[in-house]
Order: structure tokens, then sequence, then C-alpha cells
């Protein structure tokens, strides 16, 4: 690059992305509009790391033979594909808007001039991003900072910089610009409560144009070498006002999220049919790439909309009600503590409120798979959305979840594996193999091997009549593993079961389901020596009993 090196330029968007992960919750918090969902913050975040590991890669090249234009057509469209939600589609819209302002100038330094130019163009493409724009939103705060800027820079005694510039004089010279724009983006957040009735009565700022001052004041604090500005942090809203009513997109299930690449491309053509399916449609970006956003209960059916376009990627979808949900749950202070930095999470299907409970309590994220156990491939990609970790193991719990659990890990961004574990009890046994500090590859093997050691049961009742005349409908049948072995009145047919898989065992878990025919007492009579019984409740619909033996 001709002046700020690819180093330095990196060091500053760092400071940014540093100073925005340490506030990510507090913005979350923040956000009621356009959906309650609490997570404008991370879906900034994510715009702006995709940035920074594209900029990773290229300092493994020659700076000399990158070039401006080069560096910045890879951030834009890093950018646009690592955007997640509203407010990273716009994130990512500033960007690219900023970017195709400084290619528009080749030769030009980047000073305050450019730097105005820059901003100046942000903000129009943040604006064109949006059908119907929102003041008092991210949108008025980069508007502001972009005026703010065009009217210091009429007065400022050097807005250009000189071919033999002092990079440490560039830096100072950029940071006062930037002093102004975090200084106008700052009171355009204040106003936001004034244009926006949501925020008032909400008694919060916009999550979105908060997280912009504070991208900025991150840089600001890297070109002046030290720390970050004061910032004021801002307050979540108050517990009255968890329940008030939102916006209609609240009447869709999910926030759907998609790339797609091809030749030709239009922004617009498909917008219409796309409405037609849900709102907050954004379509952004060139003729060769297009982000798409929408809230939407038929994620499938948006992205197929473009299957003869083009090819469809970085699909993302995150359940709406389950992150309101979770949102009200942490800011009424009920919510569950999660694990902290881990590397890899599972997600488990299964069904029963203890089942669930007995997941949760070795740590995964369940996913309730209902009565049959048997989500969509949809439901899974949310799931896996949800999961805080840049790895995911998904444990199927049946071997109807596989197939779908196997197309979520395809379409997933995430690095997701699909362990060979098709039975809830399974599981549950083979997760005290798992390592939240190590990848998602490492520990599907331990798992799948964990697994493999557990011989799996349980007694269920027929559904009906057997045609070889064995058993009517109504009674009991007991399974080890896949393998029909006894069948009868539940106790008899219990006791035969467990004596099926006592053989070199020392220990049974019984997990009892919703309304079983016999207690812990009855069950513990039935156990075979020198079996030992480890006894819950499941409270699963389709097993009176399920078993693993170890």
């Amino acid at each position: 690059m001709s002046d700020l090196s690819l180093v330095r330029f990196r060091h500053i968007v760092a400071a940014g992305y540093a100073e925005l992960e340490s506030r990510r919750q507090e913005i979350n918090d923040l956000n009621v509009f356009p959906v309650a969902d609490g997570d404008t913050g991370d879906n900034m975040a994510m715009t702006l790391r995709a940035v920074l590991e594209e900029l990773d890669g290229l300092q493994n090249r020659d700076i000399d033979e990158i070039g401006r234009d080069e560096v910045v057509h890879a951030v834009a469209r890093a950018a646009l594909l690592g955007a997640r939600g509203n407010s990273g589609v716009i994130l990512s819209q500033i960007v690219r808007g900023a970017a195709e302002e400084l290619v528009s100038r080749p030769g030009e330094l980047v000073d305050p001039v450019l730097v105005s130019a820059a901003l100046a163009r942000a903000a129009d493409a943040a604006y064109d991003s949006v059908r119907d724009p929102a003041e008092g939103t991210m949108l008025s705060a980069v508007r502001a900072m972009a005026h703010r800027v065009a009217r210091d820079l009429a007065h400022m005694d050097r807005q250009r910089l000189e071919p033999d510039f002092d990079p440490a004089e560039q830096d100072a010279l950029l940071a006062s610009v930037l002093a102004g724009a975090l200084e106008a983006g700052t009171e355009a957040v204040e106003r936001g409560p004034e244009q926006l009735a949501v925020l008032r009565e909400a008694g919060v700022v916009d999550a979105g144009a908060y997280g912009l001052t504070v991208i900025i004041a991150g840089v600001l604090g890297a070109l002046r070498g030290e720390e970050t500005p004061p910032l004021e942090h801002r307050a979540a809203p108050g517990a009255e006002s968890l329940h008030l009513p939102q916006h209609e997109s609240s009447d869709y299930r999910y926030c759907t999220n998609f790339a797609v690449t091809g030749t030709e491309l239009s922004a617009t053509a498909l917008v219409p049919q796309l409405e037609r399916l849900g709102d907050c449609v954004l379509v952004v970006g060139d003729d060769q790439t297009l982000r798409v956003h929408l809230h939407t209960d038929q994620p499938d059916a948006a992205a197929q909309l473009f299957g003869e376009e083009g090819e469809v990627s970085h699909f993302d979808v995150a359940d709406m009600r389950e992150q309101v949900a979770a949102r009200r749950a942490r800011l009424a202070g009920d919510a569950t503590d999660q694990p902290d930095g881990a590397f890899c999470r599972v997600v488990a299907v299964s069904g029963g409120e203890g089942l669930v409970g007995l997941y949760e309590d070795l740590g995964a994220l369940v996913l309730d798979g209902g009565p049959t156990l048997n989500p969509s491939t949809v439901e899974l990609l949310a799931a896996i959305h949800s999961a805080d970790a840049p790895e995911v193991l998904v444990l199927p719990g049946s071997p109807n979840v596989v197939m779908a659990a196997e197309r979520a890990a395809e379409l997933s961004e995430k690095v997701v594996r699909v362990a060979a574990v098709t039975t809830q009890q399974g599981g549950l046994a083979a997760l005290v193999a798992f390592d939240p500090a190590v990848s998602a590859e490492e520990n599907c093997r331990a798992i799948t091997k964990a697994a493999a050691a557990v011989l799996t049961g349980g007694v269920a009742q027929a559904a009906r009549d057997d045609r070889e005349g064995r058993f009517n409908a109504g009674d009991a049948l007991g399974y080890v593993s896949d393998e029909l072995v006894a069948w009868g009145e539940p106790s008899d047919t219990l006791r035969a079961t467990l004596a099926a898989m006592a053989d070199r065992r020392e220990l049974i878990t019984c997990v009892a389901g919703d309304r079983p025919p016999l207690d812990h007492d009855g069950v513990l009579a039935l156990v075979p020596e020198p079996l030992k019984l480890d006894y819950h409740r499941g409270d699963q619909p389709a097993w009176w009993w399920l078993l693993a033996a170890e």
C-alpha cells in the first residue's frame, strides 16, 4: 500500500475489534430494534473478525505486490461474507462504501480529505442497503460522523499529506479527524431515543449506533498510541421493559443469512419474493457476490430462490425466539451459566424435560427434538449457531437425525462434526469423554469411542399388534441395541432386558420416561447382581426406560 502499511492498517482494525469485543455483551443487552434478540454485538464482532482474518491472510504476501486496490477489495468482500443480522450487514456496507472510495482515488494518501470522502460514501452505502431506513440507529450515527468530518475539514489548517509524510504525523492527523467523528457519533447515539419510539420505551440507546462508536473509539486509541478514549457505558433495559411489544419481525422465527456467488447477480431482482417469505430483508453486494439477510419461517425457501442465480454458501440461521428468551432471562438475572472460552461445544438432540436437564448439566446445548426426536436441518443449524464456540460436535440421539445433522454440518460456517451416537442414553454416557478445549474432530473420535463401549437398550410400549403374534398393542417391548429381546408384561420385560445387558457390566443407567409403570424401587428390585443402578428421571415420551450398561 502506498501509505498506511498493511501492518499498521491491521493494527487499527484490530484495536477497533478488541474494543468491540470488550463491550460485546453490553451491546447485545441494548438490542431492542428491530427485534430484541440480543445479538447486535455478536453480529458486528463477526463482521470485523472476518476482516481481520482476511488481513491476516494478506500479511503472508509481499505488500508491494498487493497494492491498495486488492487490499480494500478483499476487506470489503470479507466484511460482506462475514456479516450477520441487520447490524452486521449494515456494518459491512459501511466498510464497503469506505473501501470503494479508497479504490476510486488511486495515488491519494490516506489523509483528512480521503477520510471525509470515505465516510460520506460509507454513509450513503449504509442508507442504500436498507429499504426503509430508521433514524436513531447506526445509519444516523455514520451520517452524523460523515457530516462532522466534512464540516471540520473546511476549518483544518492541514488537509492533505505531502509525499514525504511521516507515519506518526499521519496517525496524529487522522486521529484528530476521527476525534470529531466520535464526538458526533456519540451525540447521534444520545439522540436515538428521541427519534425511535422503541428505544425511548425501553429506555436504551440503539445498540448498533453505540457499537459503531465503540469501534471508532478503539481505532482512535490505536492511532494515538494510547488507551481507548473513555466512552460512557450504556445501561441495559430495565426488567419492566422486557415484555414491551416489539417490531413485527417477532412474528418470524429465524434470522436467516447466506451468500450468493455467481455472475451478473442482481441485488434487487428477488427482493419482492423474499419479502413474501418474511421481513427485514437486506440484499447487498455486487454482480459477483451478494449477502442476503431476512427474518422468515422458511429459510430453505429463501435460499432456494437463488439456486438458479448462483452458488449459495455461508448459510447461517439463528432462532430469534430462543435468542429473545435467552436475552430476557439474562437481563432478569435468570440465565444459566455457560462455559466461558470453550473452543468446542456439544449440541445434543434430546426430548423430555429430565433428559434435557441431564444433558445441560453435562454442558451440552440441547435441541428439543419433540416427541418423534426428528428436528429439521434448519432447527439444527439454529442450534449450531447458538453454540458459543467456533467448533461444534453434534450428538444426533437417534438414527433419524443423522442425515439432517450432516446436512446442517455441511451448511454451517462453523467447524461441525457429527458423532455416531444414535441413542440419547449412549450420548449421556459418552459425554464424560468430551473436552471443550480441544477440536470437534478430536472430541468426535473420543466420544464415538466412548459410546462404542456402552451397551444401550430400553423398554417401550408397543404401538400396534405384532404380525407374528408375539405381542399386542400396549405390551412392553425390550430392546438391546436394535434387537428385540423381550416382550409382555412391563416388569418381566424389564427384568429380561436388564439380564440381557448384564454380562461383564458393572453399572446400569436407567432414564425413566413419562409415567413409567414402575418407580425407582420397582426398577431397583429387578436389577441383577452385581450391577449397580444409576437412576434418573428423563420424562421422554416414547420410552418407559432408556438403559445404558457400562
